[in-house]
């Protein structure tokens, strides 16, 4: 049986050079598409074997490291929970997080949008100063840092740790809030402008709740970053009651050498430092990456 072709449908089959490209394309995204996933698979392997380890003993952990428990002993939360002092350094980190956070993104705000809605010399040398700021390591300012803190007391102090976070937090933020709210569209302003809205007003009721996404986007990699900061906490904090996490895991990980090494116990302690950050990127992860395009679009 003989199939006829038409006129038409030789003009709606593609090229043979398209599909040509189609292909090469396809295999040129091959291997970038491997790597990924095979970087996926090695990161869920490695969250997997840690829930894993931290409901094992210490034996299992060691001699039979690949094999699923036998027991499950979830007493090596508690152990880390009450003994390795994850559970006050747990709350420690919570506090300065939302605190730090929040007051970070209340404080960039405004600025940010006065950089971003205001072109001119001042604002454009402020921005400078801003983007600066973010080139400036932290290991540089510890010294003064640590001058100007010991100077109002400030040394071993969770408050003092809070306003180093918000200090060295605000570059980004104003920096990543000022893309957000420049592509803002104008018109809103000069119709509130015309309706005999201040400048202030506009900004709280129309602008602010616009640039959600970008606060939400804000406060959440503030949030990663400051629930995983060690240097300024190992500098500035002394006492075991006012360790954050990292903090507390590194002491419990010191503990360890020298009164025997309880394994389990210890991955224990590194899935409470972990978790509610894979918990909240779950639950906001989202939101980060429609954040962060919106952002880029300007």
């Amino acid at each position: 049986m003989t199939t006829v072709v038409t006129k038409a449908d030789e003009l709606r089959a593609p090229p043979l050079r398209k599909r040509r490209r189609r292909a090469a394309a396809v295999l040129g995204r091959l291997p970038g598409t491997a790597a990924v996933w095979l970087f996926t698979g090695f990161c869920l392997f490695a969250f997997a074997y840690l829930l894993i380890s931290s409901v094992k003993s210490s034996r299992d952990v060691l001699e039979h490291p690949w094999s699923l428990p036998t027991t499950l002993h979830f007493e090596n939360w508690s152990t880390a929970w009450n003994d390795g002092g994850f559970g006050s350094a747990f709350v420690n980190s919570a506090l300065l997080v939302v605190a730090a956070s929040t007051v970070t993104v209340v404080v960039a705000g405004p600025a940010a949008y006065v950089l971003g809605r205001r072109p001119g010399r001042v604002s454009n040398g402020l921005s400078l100063y801003f983007v600066l700021g973010l080139g400036i390591p932290v290991q540089v300012m510890v010294l003064p840092l640590y001058a100007l803190m010991n100077r109002f007391g400030l040394i071993d102090s969770l408050f003092g740790l809070f306003v180093l976070y918000v200090v060295t937090s605000l570059p980004f933020t104003v920096f990543l809030l000022t893309s957000f709210f420049a592509s803002l569209p104008a018109e809103l302003e000069e119709a509130a402008a015309l309706d005999g809205v201040s400048a202030a007003m506009t900004f709280w009721r129309i602008m602010l709740p616009l640039a959600g996404g970008g606060l939400v986007t804000a406060t959440l990699l503030n949030a990663m970053a400051i629930w995983n900061e060690t240097l300024l906490a190992l500098m500035f904090i002394q006492s075991n009651d006012r360790f954050t996490l990292p903090l507390a895991l590194l002491n419990y990980f010191q503990q360890q050498q020298f009164t025997g090494a309880d394994f389990g116990a210890l991955f224990a302690g590194v899935s409470i430092a972990i978790l509610p950050m894979i918990g909240l990127y779950a639950w906001l992860g989202r939101r980060l990456t429609e954040g962060l395009t919106m952002g880029a679009g300007k």
